[in-house]
């Protein structure tokens, strides 16, 4: 008869920290751990339990192997333990895995190299930042024309000038903190695309009120490009080239400024350059100019369609696949184009973190209306936009973005307050050495007379006209005072500047002249007749147009050029922040020439010496300011600095405007004090030419 105990029972766990249960031989009786040793005779395995107590019998199934009930129990809760611990370790190694995200995705771009994809790249972002350089200058170089071609007063050119700015204040804020969650590139092309749908618009606009609006939004648009393209840009770099171009990059601001002045040089001074509809539709040459002005945003709106969207942004949203398409992009076309298409993107996996933002607007996505979609979808973009913003307060960045802070809107204040000087410096010098020339008549009569030649720069007291004609002639900067006008015929006369003060005109005829209602102040007029009167405002299409300030900007904005290489060769060599504090230290030092300036000669000269001076600092703030913040908060973090800046711009403008024509010194000691306490402030932050990008 068999052994009924004869198999053995033996337990194994599994890895999920269940147990199975396996039978094999045991010994030669079948029992468990007794083949080393003799077999007991019948009566010694009674002899075992000889003088146990009843209470305390020992468990039966002990003999056969069988473990007790006890135990197993006991067993299975350490497996259980054990498994939890493992679990512990395992998320432990994955949040380390998703921590080293930035060394990794350093050691990816390391490996992609760097070539041909980040040159056009390059290229392509850089055209969108000369946009927006290009429309820094436009409203200036257009003025001039449109406040005569549109009759703008002159509280409404100061107006103009001002929601430009704010625009551009607002885009900065707005697509900064959108790019961090719709993407880089989604947004530049969104950005690109309302600047030139608003900016061919204004070309059109014939009255104020609709050039103001459409001003305004091309500048909400592309006031959104200088956040983004350098996030973008930072994030296709490795560590060894971040500073390098990065600074290359800041050049294609210059290019706009250079764009725009030569362009407005050789455009807005050729008035028959453009046409009209009838009396109401008016295309003259500087609405052509505003129309040029969109060739680089719209050659940086097709090549960043051929571009792909930033990985890190990708990869900090868990859209692993895409992120890995787009690198092994750049590293093949890098590779190809140096003459080694062989060589294999070995990254087979990248360890991000899982974001369930997303995943909320998607669930919310599948239910209600369309509108009620769309709303939850942009609440909630909203939403995390907000969060973003407010985070940048954390304890770890609080101190490092006030310094920031304070860096940006010094050097913006002192930057964008003596760029309004120079030019209006210029002009009051201009003015004055015209009113210098005046010509001042007094108490003269002319009696039948015919002035067929042009009245320029003259003040005419106390005269008497009578019977003269004035036909197809200029009168330009010409005032008549307390004169009078008898039997007297004007045809054909346009005027510049002219004014008739406390005059009497009797009997006199003023025909097809441009002579109308807002040029007499205070006169009386008896039996006076207006035939076809030029209403309004109108462009004198003989004048000679000032080239002076298109020279200014031109020569300010070539000035930078030796800046821009110095500060790019040297940005990873000596650091960003002895080239932000001694740059700013530097234009400080500038400022106290601008006190030998006295001439139109000696502001150019300072000008562009404080202009190549104080670049240098520009490029090097840009490149900390992305290298300071996370992946995920830092297109939010440029955006706020670059509204500081725009609104730094915004005082600045007014409080050294005011100061033209009264002292040079309150300004001067307002852009030294601006640029030594920046300067001061950079060199408490933190260096960033060896940190990988967090």
């Amino acid at each position: 008869m068999d052994d009924p105990y004869h198999n053995n029972v033996n337990q194994q766990m599994t890895e999920g920290g269940e147990y199975t249960y396996t039978q094999d031989g045991g010994g030669q009786d079948g029992y468990p751990y007794q083949t080393d040793y003799p077999p007991q005779e019948e009566d010694a395995a009674s002899d075992a339990t000889e003088g146990a107590d009843d209470d305390e019998q020992m468990y039966e199934g002990e003999y056969q192997g069988i473990p007790h009930p006890d135990e197993i129990k006991e067993a299975r809760r350490a497996a259980r333990l054990e498994a939890r611990r493992k679990a512990r370790l395992a998320g432990q190694q994955q949040e380390e895995e998703e921590d080293n995200l930035p060394e990794q995705y350093e050691t990816i771009m390391e490996e992609c190299g760097h070539g041909r994809f980040q040159w056009m790249l390059f290229v392509v972002l850089g055209l969108a930042l000369m946009a927006d350089g290009v429309d820094g200058f436009v409203v200036g170089f257009v003025l001039p024309s449109a406040e005569k071609d549109m009759c703008i007063s002159n509280s409404d050119k100061g107006l103009l000038g001002l929601l430009v700015y704010v625009a551009m204040m607002v885009g900065a804020l707005v697509w900064g903190g959108l790019c961090d969650k719709m993407g880089r590139r989604k947004c530049l092309i969104y950005v690109l695309t309302i600047d030139l749908v608003f900016s061919f618009l204004s070309c059109f606009a014939q009255g104020y009120g609709f050039f103001l609006f459409f001003r305004f939004c091309s500048g909400f648009g592309i006031g959104g490009s200088i956040p983004i393209v350098y996030t973008y840009f930072t994030e296709f770099l490795q560590m060894d080239k971040r500073g390098e171009h990065l600074s290359w990059l800041c050049m294609f601001w210059m290019l706009g400024g250079l764009y725009a002045s030569f362009t407005a040089w050789g455009i807005i001074p050729h008035y028959g350059w453009g046409f009209s509809i009838g009396s109401e539709f008016q295309m003259h040459s500087w609405r052509l100019f505003i129309f040029v002005c969109l060739f680089p945003a719209l050659a940086a709106l097709v090549g960043i369609i051929f571009m792909p969207e930033s990985p890190r942004f990708l990869l900090e949203n868990a859209r692993h696949d895409e992120a890995w398409m787009i690198l092994r992009q750049v590293h093949d076309t890098n590779w190809k184009a140096k003459g080694e298409p062989e060589r294999v993107f070995t990254v087979t996996n990248i360890k991000t973190p899982q974001t369930q933002e997303d995943e909320f607007i998607e669930i919310q996505s599948d239910t209600g209306t369309a509108f009620q979609r769309w709303t939850v979808r942009h609440v909630t973009m909203l939403q995390q936009v907000m969060a973003n913003i407010m985070s940048l307060s954390a304890p770890e960045l609080r101190l490092q973005g006030l310094f920031l802070l304070i860096v940006w809107f010094c050097l913006a204040f002192s930057y964008h307050g003596l760029g309004v000087w120079f030019p209006d410096m210029i002009k009051y010098m201009q003015y004055e050495e015209y009113e210098s020339k005046v010509r001042v008549f007094h108490r003269e009569k002319v009696e039948r007379f015919h002035f067929n030649f042009s009245l320029v720069n003259q003040i005419h007291r106390e005269g008497e006209y009578i019977h003269d004609k004035f036909a197809n002639i200029e009168i330009k900067s010409v005032k008549f005072e307390d004169s009078l006008f008898e039997n007297c015929y004007f045809e054909d006369v346009k005027s510049t500047n002219t004014f008739f003060e406390n005059c009497t005109i009797k009997n006199t005829v003023f025909y097809n002249t441009d002579l109308w209602q807002e040029k007499f102040k205070d006169c009386r007029m008896e039996n006076t007749t207006f035939l076809h009167p030029k209403k309004g405002c109108h462009l004198n299409f003989q004048e000679e147009n000032d080239i002076v300030i298109y020279m200014v900007s031109f020569l300010g904005s070539l000035a930078v050029l030796p800046g821009n290489i110095l500060s790019a060769l040297f940005m990873d060599k000596i650091g960003r922040i002895r080239i932000i504090g001694g740059s700013m230290l530097a234009s400080s030092a500038c400022t106290f020439l601008l006190l030998l300036s006295f001439s139109q000669g000696a502001v150019i000269c300072w000008q562009c010496l404080f202009y190549g001076a104080s670049v240098a600092a520009w490029n090097g703030l840009e490149v900390i300011s992305v290298e300071l913040y996370p992946s995920s908060k830092r297109g939010t973090a440029f955006g706020i600095l670059n509204g500081i800046c725009k609104f730094a711009a915004i005082i600045a403008s007014f409080i050294f405007a005011a100061f033209i024509g009264i002292t040079k010194i309150i300004p001067i000691f307002l852009a030294f004090s601006a640029l030594v306490c920046g300067g001061l402030v950079a060199l408490k932050l933190p260096e960033t030419r060896e940190k990988i990008l967090s």
